[in-house]
């Protein structure tokens, strides 16, 4: 949606497919971070998208047992929003689109989904798709698949997935929330439990983390017991875990974290999640598909506009964004090996603090240096693509 606005924005012809109706999915990627929202002001859209409803986080902190643990203060940050923003992927989407629709060369199709690629000696030509009307053709200069971490397009280029470390699962669930409740927390973590929290104002949007592969143990141990689990580690729930009615209130996210060893084909590319899946430590992930998109419009919207894309270009996007691809992948992988996975094999409660927790705890300024890799990536992009005239 963001390259689909930035290339229209270029006045160049372009056409995104949807499959579904809308776009309201469950437990998506709800954090919008300073880089992201930096971009926005940058097309003069902040202002815009602020007076949708939504939170603002400024200060990250954890329970770390009984410790009250701050970790990120983004007020140091050199941008225009110095939090991050907690909206509904949803509305973030239809607050795209709707921007985009100024744009006469800017068109959205929804129930359209893309099937298979056109291809003609070597080159991607364009894609089929189903639609209610039925399969569709469209040609075009260059084809980009952000169709996610099952993308089917990718597949259907016959490009190399790498699958790297991914032990844990997520259970994704909804909890009331009360006006007395505590302030929004990154997490609470003790003895075999890691629990997330994201205030969505009416209710907390719960994140709880179990091995990889974990969901059939719980399951057999029954509701109940998950739901004392969940009790355990956040007490001023326990008069709410009765809303987790049955199974089906809870939507296991299987985790993955992977990339291409090649993004792109002549003709055709992988941004986003299609590219690169992450995993949801930090909640980076759509931040870093859009700080992939704000690339893509930079180095494809001259050549789109003289119909001269060649591989070279769709090369330069991969070499910009491997970087920082590569980066938060390994401080990812890292806190799931180092901290997440040896948290939810211990039966132990936490009675002491690491020494570098510590020391974010004593030593505010320290707590710049991961508001810093949180709210702005390893490379953050700019917007350079040029505005039609």
């Amino acid at each position: 949606m963001m390259l689909g606005f930035l290339l229209a924005r270029a006045g160049i012809e372009v056409v995104i497919l949807e499959k579904h109706a809308d776009f309201l999915r469950d437990f998506r990627g709800d954090t919008v971070h300073p880089s992201t929202l930096e971009v926005l002001y940058e097309l003069g859209l902040l202002e815009g998208f602020l007076k949708r409803k939504h939170q603002e986080v400024r200060q990250l902190s954890g329970y770390i047992g009984p410790y009250r643990v701050p970790i990120a203060d983004l007020s140091h940050l050199s941008t225009h929003c110095k939090f991050v923003a907690l909206m509904p992927q949803w509305d973030f989407l239809n607050f795209m689109a709707e921007s985009a629709e100024r744009y006469p060369t800017f068109r959205l199709q929804m129930e359209s989904e893309a099937f298979d690629l056109i291809e003609d000696s070597g080159k991607i030509r364009g894609l089929r798709a189903k639609t209610k009307g039925g399969e569709i053709e469209i040609r075009a200069d260059a084809v980009v698949a952000a169709d996610g971490r099952k993308s089917v397009l990718r597949t259907r280029a016959g490009l190399e997935v790498m699958q790297l470390s991914a032990p844990i699962d997520v259970l994704w669930m909804r909890i009331s929330r009360k006006p007395n409740d505590p302030g929004q927390v990154l997490g609470r973590i003790d003895a075999g439990k890691f629990l997330v929290m994201l205030d969505r104002d009416e209710y907390w949007q719960c994140a709880f983390l179990i091995p990889k592969g974990g969901l059939d143990a719980l399951r057999q141990k029954g509701l109940a017991s998950f739901r004392e689990k969940v009790a355990g580690i956040a007490p001023f729930l326990a008069d709410r875990t009765n809303e987790l009615r049955d199974w089906d209130d809870i939507k296991l996210l299987s985790v993955a974290v992977d990339r291409l060893r090649q993004w792109y084909r002549p003709g055709f590319i992988c941004i986003g999640d299609a590219a690169h899946a992450m995993s949801p430590v930090g909640g980076v992930g759509i931040n870093l598909a859009i700080q992939d998109a704000v690339a893509a419009a930079n180095i494809l919207a001259e050549p789109l506009r003289r119909n001269s894309v060649t591989e070279r270009h769709l090369e330069n996007i991969q070499k910009r964004r491997m970087f920082p691809t590569r980066a938060t992948q390994a401080l990812q992988i890292f806190i799931q090996d180092r901290v997440i996975t040896p948290t939810l094999k211990s039966t132990t409660k936490i009675q002491s603090l690491p020494l570098p927790l510590k020391l974010l705890g004593r030593m505010p300024i320290l707590r710049r240096i991961p508001a810093r890799v949180i709210g702005m990536g390893f490379r953050p992009e700019h917007v350079r693509s040029p505005l039609a005239t």
